[in-house]
């Protein structure tokens, strides 16, 4: 069985995530950059990472998706700036149930494909984006902007362990 992991990221969490699972596979497997994969021929399974960026996939990440995953087997991992927990949405003041669709969206461009499973967690917000963000005219924005000191040092270990259970989850059923 042939594995590749391939990622998106801007601020490295992303990265963090994809070196976590690449980790966990035994035999033949790559770690590419996704803008390096040509296509998802030849691969058994293809674990592909990336940011929610605008209440979604990275564009980068949904142009692939859409162009290459039709009948394979996918397990996508996804990194955002947002809390873990419903409970931290609720105390910040940000809206669950909406974060629950972000992650949907980023399903959606892989529909075409045998999606063998789906990891998120959280990782750093940038200092650029968070300044990006602060001076942004709706209030939803600037309040993530605000939420970057409850974000350093993510993804942790906790999370970088998620991510590899998550990644022998799935090997799993492959036996792999």
């Amino acid at each position: 069985m042939k594995v590749l992991v391939a990622y998106w990221t801007q601020t490295g969490n992303t990265k963090k995530i994809a070196e976590a699972i690449f980790g966990e596979i035994k035999g033949k497997k790559e770690l590419k950059e996704l803008d390096e994969v040509e296509s998802l021929e030849g691969y058994d399974l293809a674990f592909i990472g990336f940011p929610i960026n605008a209440f979604g996939p990275a564009a980068p990440a949904k142009k692939f998706l859409e162009k290459n995953v039709k009948g394979k087997n996918i397990a996508l991992f996804v990194t955002h700036a947002a809390p873990d927990k419903k409970e931290d949405f609720e105390r910040y003041g940000l809206d669950f149930e909406e974060f629950q669709g972000w992650l949907e969206r980023c399903k959606e461009p892989a529909a075409e494909a045998n999606l063998v499973g789906f990891f998120d967690c959280q990782g750093e917000l940038s200092e650029q984006i968070a300044n990006f963000l602060k001076k942004q005219e709706d209030p939803k924005l600037r309040t993530f902007g605000e939420f970057r000191d409850k974000t350093l040092g993510q993804p942790d270990a906790s999370r970088i362990e998620r991510a590899r259970i998550f990644a022998r989850e799935i090997l799993k059923k492959f036996k792999a």
